[in-house]
C-alpha cells in the first residue's frame, strides 16, 4: 500500500509539468538541430563534464528507453540529481506527512468546488480508472488533475502493470552503482506552490484536464512520440497548444527553472552531476538549457 502512495506521489510532484506551456525560443534555447533529451553540461572553471537529461514520468514499458549514451553519462556521474530526491520519497514518515499535506483544508471536498455536472464528469473519469472518488474527496484538485492523465490503477503504479517511471528505473541503476542521490527541490517546496493556487481554480484545471483527455485521447501518444523522437521543441511547441495555467505559469515553471540554476553550479563546482528533470523544463527561453547558457555554460546536445 505504501508504494501505491509513494507512486501517487510521484505522478503529482514530477508530473504537473506536462500542464504547463513554456514560451517562444531565443538564442539560447535549443533549436530543432539540437533535439536530444540528454546535454553535455562544461565551461564556467568546471573540473569535469556534467549531463542534463530530460524524463518523462509515467510512460508504458514497450516505449521505455535509455541510449547507450545516457547510461554511460550515469555511470560517469558521481551525484545523480533529480526534482526531489527519490531516495526521501521511499521514506515511510515522508510518506505520510506528504499525503496529509495534499488535503485541502478546512474540511473543503471536491463536491464544494463543482457543479454536480462537473462532479459527475470527474466520478465517472475516476471510476473507469478504478479509483473510486470518494476516497480522493478531499484532496487538493491539482493532484487529481495530474492522476486523471495518466494509468493510476494499481498494477500501473507499483510496476506490475504497463507503465513506468524514468525517476523510478534511473534511481535504481544510481543504487545498484551506490552513487549519492539528491534533489534540486524538496517535496514539501513543491506541495506549498499549490496552496498558492486557489482550490476553485485547481478545480476548474481538473475538469478541463478531464475534458480534454477524454476528447483527445491521442495526445498522450502525441507526446510519447515526440519523446521517443527526442522533439523537445515539439514538445514545447504541442504545450504551447494547450491553455495551459495563465498566471500560475511563472511559479509552477519558469520560477523553478530558475531557482535550480544556481543549485545545479554548486553541485557541478564539486562533483560531475547527472541532473534527471521532466523533460518539459528543456526547451524554450526560460528552460533549463537556454538558462545554463545564459549563465555562461557550455551547453551540448549529445545524441
Amino acid at each position: 500500500m505504501m508504494k501505491y502512495f509513494t507512486c501517487l506521489l510521484l505522478a503529482f510532484l514530477l508530473g504537473f509539468g506536462n500542464l504547463l506551456a513554456q514560451p517562444a525560443a531565443s538564442k539560447t534555447a535549443p533549436t530543432a538541430e539540437e533535439n536530444a533529451l540528454l546535454w553535455r553540461i562544461s565551461g564556467q572553471g568546471l573540473a569535469a563534464t556534467s549531463y542534463l537529461y530530460g524524463t518523462i514520468h509515467m510512460i508504458g514499458k514497450s516505449d521505455f528507453f535509455l541510449t547507450d549514451s545516457t547510461s554511460a553519462a550515469i555511470d560517469r556521474a558521481k551525484l545523480v540529481a533529480f526534482e526531489i530526491n527519490m531516495q526521501d520519497m521511499m521514506n515511510l514518515p515522508a510518506q505520510m506527512g506528504l499525503m496529509m499535506k495534499s488535503f485541502m483544508a478546512g474540511g473543503k471536498t471536491l463536491k464544494d468546488l463543482l457543479s454536480t455536472a462537473d462532479y459527475a464528469l470527474v466520478k465517472a473519469h475516476f471510476d473507469k480508472q478504478g479509483l473510486p472518488i470518494f476516497l480522493f474527496e478531499r484532496m487538493k484538485p491539482m493532484f487529481l488533475t495530474v492522476l486523471a492523465d495518466a494509468d493510476m490503477s494499481a498494477g500501473g503504479l507499483t510496476g506490475d502493470g504497463d507503465m513506468v517511471s524514468y525517476e523510478l528505473k534511473i534511481m535504481e541503476i544510481a543504487e545498484r552503482q551506490k552513487k549519492k542521490m539528491t534533489g534540486l527541490e524538496t517535496a514539501e517546496y513543491q506541495m506549498s506552490m499549490f496552496d498558492s493556487i486557489p482550490y476553485e481554480d485547481q478545480a476548474k484545471m481538473l475538469v478541463e484536464s478531464i475534458k480534454s483527455t477524454d476528447t483527445g485521447s491521442d495526445q498522450m501518444a502525441e507526446m510519447v512520440r515526440l519523446y521517443k523522437s527526442q522533439d523537445i521543441v515539439g514538445m514545447v511547441a504541442m504545450m504551447g497548444e494547450d491553455e495551459g495555467i495563465g498566471e500560475y505559469e511563472d511559479l509552477l515553471l519558469n520560477q523553478r527553472n530558475r531557482n535550480w540554476i544556481p543549485i545545479m553550479g554548486d553541485m557541478m563546482s564539486q562533483q560531475p552531476t547527472f541532473f534527471a528533470v521532466g523533460a518539459g523544463h528543456l526547451g524554450g527561453d526560460q528552460g533549463v538549457v537556454s538558462l545554463l547558457r545564459k549563465a555562461g555554460y557550455t551547453v551540448e546536445a549529445v545524441k
